[in-house]
């Protein structure tokens, strides 16, 4: 191997090392993290367990210690709770290009990558009395409590 070949591979193994954490596929990955039974049974009581890849650390942090304001809501736990669901958060928090910005008010429908993906929704689909909005993701997406969002499985409520 000359010594141009041998730059070149080393400048391509460079390139794929900055390029792998805006891989999607790892992003998908991180939906699919086994749920922590304490956030399936305090937050799940009242709406999906969203994966915690959906949003970035950040996000998750500021959530957690809001929880008595949260979304219009007293979600209030006690410390140690908080403190469980605050470390599990952001240790599966998002990775790669969603971890990058903290969407408006830390919501998951106001996040770049959502209104991306979403994009080719009419507003009137979001206001089905099947769907109610944005944030019901299991009304489209089936398997969206185990982290499942393929495109491909979507099944849009008439």
């Amino acid at each position: 191997m000359n010594t141009s070949t041998a730059r070149l591979r080393r400048l391509a193994l460079i390139g794929l090392a900055l390029v792998a954490p805006l891989c999607p596929a790892d992003e998908g990955r991180r939906l699919k993290v086994p749920l922590l039974p304490a956030y399936q049974q305090e937050c799940a009581a009242c709406h999906i367990a969203y994966p915690p890849g959906l949003l970035p650390a950040a996000s998750w942090q500021r959530i957690s210690q809001n929880l008595g304001k949260h979304y219009g809501s007293d979600a209030s736990l006690d410390p140690a709770t908080v403190a469980q669901l605050s470390q599990w958060l952001s240790a599966n928090a998002a990775t790669g290009m969603r971890s990058r910005e903290s969407p408006p008010e830390d919501r998951i429908t106001r996040s770049a990558w959502f209104v991306r993906e979403h994009d080719e929704v009419p507003a009137a689909t979001w206001k089905r009395a099947s769907i109610k909005s944005a944030a019901h993701c299991a009304a489209c997406h089936g398997d969206a409590e185990q982290g499942d969002f393929n495109e491909h499985r979507i099944r849009i409520p008439k």
